[in-house]
């Protein structure tokens, strides 16, 4: 049995919800960080301490269009892996925000160590709790739609 299956519609429709979910994203977070709840997000750790010659050299409006850009074109990589899911996985009721939440820890516990990010100090529950949220209202957003209606 093959547990990814590459259906071109599925996925990009899938990676097109993966990007309104990460703009849904985008809105809890600049939330967040006004409320000083999450004091760097994820995507601005990333561009200080991985691409900052990069991210440097650009106006801060520039610099920050750039980020959440970056942030929407992750967020349809995931849409569209999520869509390449077999249909009955993908369908259930929770699979969209266990997503969601599994792309958050992947980030903690994974890429954060293989990118050599550093958190300047570690984060307090209620941020945890935060970037949790976000990230489960991403995989709600995705998996919103969970079976497409048939013409």
């Amino acid at each position: 049995m093959r547990v990814l299956t590459f259906h071109r519609t599925d996925s990009v429709h899938a990676a097109v919800r993966g990007v309104v979910a990460a703009m849904s994203m985008t809105g809890m977070r600049a939330l967040s960080t006004k409320a000083g709840i999450v004091k760097e997000t994820p995507p601005e750790m990333i561009a200080d301490q991985e691409v900052p010659h990069l991210v440097d050299r650009l106006p801060d409006p520039a610099a920050d269009s750039l980020l959440v850009l970056a942030h929407w074109g992750y967020g349809a990589a995931g849409g569209a892996f999520f869509g390449a899911l077999p249909p009955p996985i993908r369908q259930s009721r929770w699979m969209g925000p266990a997503y969601g939440l599994v792309l958050w820890a992947a980030f903690e516990v994974i890429l954060e160590p293989i990118f050599g990010i550093r958190l300047r100090r570690k984060r307090p529950p209620p941020e945890r709790a935060a970037l949790a949220a976000d990230h489960l209202l991403y995989g709600l957003v995705l998996n919103e739609l969970r079976s497409r209606p048939s013409k």
